[in-house]
């Protein structure tokens, strides 16, 4: 249900004001918490669904809104992390969470137009809790151990509020966060800063673009790994490539079987990343993790229905 149809004729309401305005927050938990933007906006406009479904006395007889709404939320984000775990073993291939843009690059496109509607995309704050390795990680979790850390880590809520989320004791979401935490702290890596990382990637795709296997080799580190994710419905390595020399071999290969490949630096996920175009379609959007100077991960997202947000983009 959309949340225009609501608005009466055009008439200002400061209170409906102040629910529209919280659509940018349910976003930006909503994609932390399922690694997807589409079900990210799903979720939220469930949310909003079930706001203006309730009887107008009992809108007014809720004390706050916003937590009424973040409540609502993350119950929906809570169900779907259940039911998306059965979806991902029916997935063909490796899931990668979908990739984010930075609009602020872009010279074209939805952001540039102003009159349109604002892509959630738009809605979605880059930084370091949407980097790719973070929302890898996120993924490792259980649902109530990933609704629990990003409320209480990310957002800052405290555990009685997140209990009435969960479901469970407030000592019970603490100790959820607190196995969360280990988790993220026994997958992080020492990675450059990101203002540092860009020099690499371009090195990267220069050695790409110029089909250069020992460049290409000299920037993985030896046990680096590459995640590719066509969700079947593109060409895409069904399992992990591991190994640098295995990566570069694959890498040197896609470039010569499509010929004219555009590489394009672009952040992913706030980072610095790579989005290759063929014949001017967006096909394959990389996020990297990078420690020192070499590259330790490469996740390229190939499902085009992962893409939505990378079809239009300026020129490079």
């Amino acid at each position: 249900m959309s949340t225009s149809s609501t608005r009466g004729g055009g008439r200002s309401d400061p209170g409906l004001d102040a629910i529209v305005g919280e659509r940018g927050h349910l976003t930006n938990l909503a994609y932390r918490l399922l690694g997807s933007l589409a079900e990210a906006e799903d979720a939220v406009q469930e949310t909003y669904a079930r706001w203006y479904a309730m009887p107008k006395g009992k809108q007014e007889a809720v004390e706050s809104p916003g937590a009424w709404l973040t409540t609502v939320a993350g119950r929906i984000c809570l169900d779907l992390l259940g039911s998306a775990r059965a979806r991902r073993e029916r997935y063909v291939g490796e899931w990668v969470p979908e990739p984010l843009p930075d609009r602020a690059e872009w010279i074209s496109g939805p952001a540039g137009g102003g009159s349109g509607p604002v892509d959630p995309a738009d809605r979605v704050t880059l930084d370091e809790s949407v980097n790719m390795a973070f929302l890898v990680v996120l993924e490792s979790m259980t649902p109530a151990e990933r609704v629990a850390f990003v409320l209480h880590d990310v957002f800052r809520y405290p555990f009685a509020e997140i209990a009435e989320i969960v479901g469970r004791t407030p000592a019970a979401c603490r100790q959820l966060a607190t196995s969360a935490r280990r988790r993220v702290s026994a997958a992080r890596v020492p990675t450059a800063p990101t203002a540092g990382q860009a020099p690499l990637v371009r090195d990267f795709k220069q050695a790409w673009e110029a089909r250069d296997i020992k460049a290409l080799v000299g920037l993985l580190a030896p046990d680096a790994a590459m995640i590719a994710d066509g969700g079947g419905l593109v060409g895409a390595a069904l399992r992990p490539i591991e190994g640098s020399a295995r990566i570069a071999e694959y890498l040197i290969q896609i470039a010569d079987r499509a010929p004219g490949l555009k590489l394009l630096e672009r952040s992913v996920n706030g980072r610095p990343g790579l989005v290759a175009q063929h014949t001017g379609v967006t096909v394959t959007v990389a996020a990297f993790e990078l420690s020192g100077d070499r590259v330790t991960r490469i996740w390229a997202v190939r499902n085009p229905e992962k893409l939505r947000p990378w079809l239009e983009d300026g020129q490079g």
